[in-house]
Parts: C-alpha cells; sequence; structure tokens
C-alpha cells in the first residue's frame, strides 16, 4: 500500500468510486484506447490504499456528453455517494471525464470539500477541503470548461470554411 500523505484512514474506510464515461455514443465503438485508460485507474485506486472490494466503477455515463449532468446518471450517483459521506475518493482517468462544466463541477468540489472526500485523476490526489487542492481542481475546472468553447469553436469554423468553398454537405 502506497499512500499519499492526502489519503488518510478516513478516506480509505469509504468507497473509492471510478468515474468512466466518452462523450458520445459514436466514440465508445472506435475509440477504444480510452477504456483501458480509464478503467486502469482501478489499479490506481489500489496503489493508493484501497482494498479491491471498496471500489466501484461507475460507467453508466458512456456516450454521454459532460456538457452537463443531464441524462449522466452515473455521474449524480457519484454525487450522491459524495453526499452521503459514503465516497473516500472519486477517480477519472482526467479531470474532463467528470465535467465541461463549471457549474457542474463546483457543487461537487464543495460537496466532497464538506465531506472530506478526494478527488484523483492520472495526475495527482487532491483534497477539495485544502486551499491549494481547492486552487488546483477549480483551475482544472476553468481549463476543462475554456477548452470546450475552443474545441466548439475549432469545429463551426471548420464547418463555415467547408461551406464557403461549397463543400458542405447536409441531409
Amino acid at each position: 500500500m502506497s499512500m499519499t500523505p492526502v489519503v488518510q484512514p478516513q478516506h480509505l474506510s469509504r468507497k473509492a468510486v471510478i468515474y468512466i464515461r466518452q462523450s458520445t455514443g459514436h466514440q465508445v465503438l472506435p475509440n477504444l484506447e480510452s477504456q483501458p485508460l480509464q478503467h486502469a485507474m482501478r489499479a490506481h485506486a489500489r496503489q493508493l490504499g484501497w482494498p479491491e472490494e471498496r471500489i466501484e466503477v461507475v460507467e453508466t455515463d458512456r456516450g454521454r456528453s459532460a456538457q452537463s449532468t443531464e441524462r449522466r446518471d452515473g455521474y449524480k450517483a457519484l454525487l450522491a455517494d459524495v453526499a452521503l459521506g459514503q465516497g473516500g475518493i472519486g477517480l477519472s482517468y482526467e479531470r474532463t471525464r467528470l465535467s465541461r462544466n463549471c457549474t457542474d463541477w463546483y457543487p461537487l468540489l464543495d460537496l466532497c470539500a464538506y465531506n472530506q472526500c478526494l478527488i484523483a485523476d492520472r495526475d495527482g490526489v487532491y483534497a477539495a477541503a485544502t486551499p491549494n487542492g481547492r486552487l488546483l481542481l477549480g483551475m482544472k475546472g476553468i481549463v476543462s470548461e475554456v477548452e470546450l468553447h475552443t474545441l466548439r469553436g475549432r469545429l463551426i469554423a471548420g464547418v463555415q470554411h467547408k461551406a464557403q468553398r461549397g463543400d458542405l454537405a447536409l441531409a
């Protein structure tokens, strides 16, 4: 067991919830590399000290966008676990798997801070209850939301450019 200084026995006495999501149904089938990377978070939870019987994988939101929590029952289940004090840590391969919207991100951070639940991704383990943890998680949320706007802008610009060339075919 190789706990980080952030992980304490109080966290390990609760469950580790691994949240797995891909944005669209189209991505679930051809983008097969993402799934093993996300499932590898189980090994990360074990390395942090969680026993296998307290590790839960939530992947009911495969094929759902993180733009909002609408129709994302897995994310809502994660929120419920944290709100009820059952979660010791919420893990996702990267922060964007959880949310690309600060309106949905900050309630999770608030619940984690209040109930002493950690958040982990492939880069680290964060305690939303500490100033540094909150700062890093907040910045990750802002970057993720800006990234969504950047991606959307790039896609719209591509469609407009294609239309200007006369190559846009609409069904």
